[in-house]
């Protein structure tokens, strides 16, 4: 099986991977986020892609993730572990938290969300009751308790549109639906993914709470300091996986 780690905000790049090599592509839908990166994990061969750009330029609502999600099957890609930086909502989900949530709710708009829209024979469903890989789920909450890294290991993903935040009266609502998590990236992600047939987990690194969960204003100081904290935690947590 081939493993590509999708890297989101605070994660361009993943310091202890030995990089072999790096290829650019074409798409039948664009271009990809940026060229996808060959290396090693501790000895595990992976592909790793920088969700927003490398340097980080794309907001969430312009990413191109049809492209980016074929090129990764076009590559061999079987299983991806996606890696996001959100908000907290639910009481467990404090800044530099790392959850592993087990379901979705789509708040996204306007997004190319399907690879199934033309020159369709007939029309095509997928199976989403389970958003997320159970085995693949498994396997990096094994490999968290295993290197003794703290995890909350369920949760429910509200994927926003962005790029700005939300208001305290959608995160809200956000919390009525049952969300613990609040990002911009999660979605169309994990359903092009399913349509293709590859393992999808995601990795949440929590940069802050959500708006109107605490008092005050939501500053980038706070998120970079905690993000700085999570993503050393999800590095460590990636790095395990790849052991396992």
């Amino acid at each position: 099986m081939t493993l590509a780690i999708i890297g989101g905000t605070g994660l361009t790049q993943i310091p202890d991977l030995l990089i072999t090599g790096e290829q650019s592509l074409d798409t039948p839908f664009g271009a990809p986020s940026a060229a996808y990166v060959f290396g090693e994990l501790d000895g595990r061969k992976l592909v790793f892609l920088a969700r927003h750009g490398n340097p980080h330029r794309i907001p969430p609502h312009k990413i191109n993730y049809r492209a980016n999600i074929w090129g990764l099957q076009a590559l061999g890609v079987t299983e991806i572990i996606a890696v996001a930086a959100v908000g907290g909502i639910g009481r467990e989900m404090a800044p530099a938290v790392i959850a592993i949530p087990d379901q979705l709710i789509d708040y996204s708009y306007g997004r190319e969300h399907t690879y199934f829209a033309d020159d369709l024979e007939q029309v095509t469903h997928i199976d989403f009751s389970e958003p997320y890989s159970p085995a693949l789920r498994a396997r990096i909450v094994a490999a968290a308790e295993q290197a003794g890294i703290a995890t909350v290991n369920h949760g429910i993903y509200g994927c926003t549109q962005g790029p700005r935040l939300e208001t305290p009266a959608e995160i809200k609502r956000m919390a009525n639906d049952g969300c613990d998590l609040v990002g911009m990236t999660g979605m169309p992600e994990a359903a092009l993914a399913r349509e293709l047939g590859i393992a999808y987990a995601n990795v949440s690194v929590v940069a802050n709470w959500a708006a109107g969960v605490v008092a005050g204003e939501i500053t980038m100081a706070e998120i970079e300091k905690n993000l700085h904290q999570g993503m050393n935690q999800a590095i460590m947590l990636l790095t395990a996986v790849a052991q396992a």
